[in-house]
């Protein structure tokens, strides 16, 4: 009997296991919709809260990169065209100093052949200078020769007149000789 009691009050023990109760359902749904209106309270929104204001600050971080990045495209379009416009002065820089340099030449090479004409003309200067010395040194002799060769022939004493116009004579016919022959 003992064991008749004792299956029945375990069996009416797992018959209150199983059973439903109303207020326990009740009580139940009150605090899982308590617990649900905490959570919404004081987590949901704030958490939503949260992610919207991650969501506001990455698509101002996206903007501010599309920005970053026009203004580094547009950038690189002025360094671009300053770097043109640098090699096109660079390249006028140059043709002007080549022409400068061509033009100094020019005139550095007419100074020359200038310099060198006049050196040119006063060495012929010169020449011909010391050539009619030389001429005249060479009359000179000759005439004196002249009239001591004249005075022997003759024996005579040649006037002053006399001894110029044979001295012209000499000087004509040695001059003309000489000139002819140079």
């Amino acid at each position: 009997m003992l064991n008749l009691i004792s299956a029945a009050a375990s069996e009416q023990q797992h018959l209150a296991l199983v059973s439903i109760d109303t207020g326990t359902i009740v009580f139940t749904l009150i605090n899982t919709l308590i617990i649900f209106l905490i959570f919404r309270i004081f987590l949901f929104k704030p958490v939503c809260k949260i992610l919207d204001r991650r969501k506001e600050m990455a698509a101002a971080e996206i903007d501010e990169a599309r920005k970053a990045k026009e203004a580094a495209k547009k950038a690189e379009e002025e360094y671009t065209a300053r770097l043109a416009d640098a090699k096109a002065e660079a390249s006028e820089i140059m043709k002007q100093a080549t022409l400068r340099a061509q033009k100094r030449e020019e005139e550095i090479v007419g100074e020359a052949n200038r310099k060198a004409a006049e050196i040119r003309t006063k060495a012929e200067e010169s020449i011909e200078r010391d050539k009619q010395r030389t001429l005249n040194e060479i009359k000179d002799e000759i005439s004196e020769m002249v009239v001591l060769a004249a005075g022997k022939v003759i024996e005579k004493e040649i006037s002053a007149s006399d001894n110029e116009e044979i001295i012209s004579k000499f000087l004509e016919e040695v001059g003309t000789a000489t000139g002819s022959g140079s």
